[in-house]
């Protein structure tokens, strides 16, 4: 079968399809699967419309802007979230450089010129070609280049951007920035740029969790330097997993936007506390109680209130996703652990109750794995119910000016949201139903799309169906917008 490539569309679907993918935090392959199954099922109307093309893509998308006329799109830049900035990505020498690859081509379908300095352990991971024709730019390497070097080369790159993004981050590159050496082009230009600076670190779990590496995040963080990830994972490594992977691209892509972001921050000067993902409650050393939730949706909305100006601690169980840009997170295991992180962290402005906690976990966790014996049956299990975290919030002493709670719902979704707004002590309720069938329908723990309901005493306010990050963003606003109304 003969593949069909970006570059051999017509110029009039590209410049939709890129437009239409940076309004939806897709890449333009993603999109254009979209376009391809919808013309499939029949929905697109006659062929050759475009106009009917771009509205029912609006629909399928969930992007509800006025339509730009396609003709009228050919000629502009591309509307994208970072239209207008500079980038100057370091590319440091890991497995992980293959990921920034994508990261080039995520930061220009969202209109950004990237210009990259790579190292030369990183060449020998991606060609400075691939890197060269995904940025349209020439590609820096050489401290000493006679090119470059007669205008003070390293000075202008390190100048000239908006931004400086290192990724991957290795230890060596973290090392030298933190100490304050420039023996190569890249580590160079981050002690000469006056620029804002955001690594994704990259390394193997052992190097990332040795005490010379904390040291030196810990004098980058001091130094002003923004960090995004990593994340726990498997490594490229046979028999490796562990903290350690570079954040996905457009993770780095949603941490660039806030440090770029330059609105004016509505919840500038409030705490927020968030709480996500799942608890794990032990059985023994091997086995856990534990649920589907996959932090996704916590994680967007403390980023979400980031972006809007608010100071803000995520209390995480268990996930494997990055830590958000902007956000203090502390790290936890169990419902105990997370009750007590939450109420060290009060008094707050406000707190949101994403985490999916555990309901009950066992009286006793043995101290070795419990070991199956043939003729006997399963061990029994004594459970006790886990603190409910929402409610002791919701009527705490130093109760939060505003408190959201959610619930996920397999069936009664509206009535069992109103009984929990009643008695668990909170101002609103997210409710959203998790009882669709598939990865991908909305609601469902660990995908990417939600369809929630918001339920107070002043009613039931249904919202489409949206990604996860659109959840979180217009979330964060309703919180913004209640937040004007308390006086402190």
């Amino acid at each position: 079968m003969a593949s069909i490539t970006i570059r051999n569309l017509d110029d009039e679907v590209k410049d939709l399809l890129r437009r239409l993918a940076a309004e939806n935090d897709r890449s333009m392959e993603e999109q254009a699967r979209i376009m391809i199954r919808a013309a499939v099922e029949g929905q697109l109307g006659p062929a050759g419309r475009i106009e009917q093309i771009e509205k029912t893509l609006r629909e399928l998308t969930g992007s509800h802007g006025p339509a730009t006329p396609v003709a009228a799109v050919s000629n502009q830049t591309p509307r994208g979230s970072l239209s207008g900035k500079r980038i100057l990505l370091i590319i440091g020498g890991g497995i992980a450089a293959y990921k920034a690859l994508d990261l080039i081509r995520r930061l220009r379908e969202r209109g950004a010129a990237v210009r990259v300095v790579m190292t030369s352990a990183a060449q020998e991971f991606v060609t400075t070609l691939s890197v060269g024709a995904l940025s349209a730019d020439r590609v820096f390497t050489d401290l000493f280049d006679r090119n470059d070097e007669h205008d003070v080369g390293h000075i202008r790159l390190s100048r000239e951007a908006d931004l400086v993004v290192v990724a991957p981050a290795t230890a060596d590159l973290m090392a030298k920035l933190a100490n304050g050496h420039a023996n190569d082009l890249g580590s160079t230009v981050l002690i000469a740029t006056d620029k804002p600076v955001l690594m994704a670190p990259a390394m193997n779990p052992k190097m990332w969790s040795h005490p010379a590496t904390r040291r030196n995040r810990a004098t980058l963080q001091k130094d002003g330097i923004a960090f995004v990830g990593p994340a726990k994972g498997e490594m490229a490594e046979s028999n490796e997993a562990g903290e350690g992977r570079m954040a996905e691209p457009l993770e780095i892509v949603a941490a660039i936007e806030a440090l770029l972001d330059i609105r004016p921050k509505p919840l500038a000067g409030r705490k927020i506390i968030v709480t996500s993902g799942p608890t794990h409650e032990p059985i023994d050393p091997v086995r856990y109680i534990a649920n589907r939730s996959s932090g996704k949706q916590g994680h967007a909305i403390a980023a979400a209130l980031a972006r809007l100006g608010a100071d803000v601690r995520l209390v995480s169980g268990p996930v494997g996703i990055a830590d958000p840009v902007g956000v203090t997170t502390l790290h936890v295991e169990t419902a105990n652990e997370m009750k007590d992180a939450v109420e060290q962290l009060l008094p707050a402005d406000a707190a949101v109750f994403v985490a999916a906690v555990a309901d009950w976990r066992s009286v006793t966790s043995a101290g070795e794995k419990i070991k199956k014996v043939a003729g006997e049956g399963p061990p029994a299990l004594q459970m006790v119910e886990n603190p409910d975290i929402l409610a002791g919030v919701g009527h705490h002493r130093q109760r939060p000016s505003l408190v959201v709670g959610f619930a996920a719902e397999t069936q009664d979704l509206v009535r069992n949201a109103e009984a929990k707004l009643r008695k668990k002590g909170a101002d609103f309720i997210v409710a959203n139903d998790v009882s669709h069938e598939g990865a991908g329908s909305p609601g469902v723990m660990g995908g990417d799309r939600n369809k929630v309901r918001i339920v107070s005493k002043a009613g039931i306010d249904e919202w489409p169906e949206m990604s996860k990050g659109e959840v979180a963003t217009r979330l964060a606003a309703l919180i913004a917008e209640r937040l004007k109304t308390i006086v402190v």
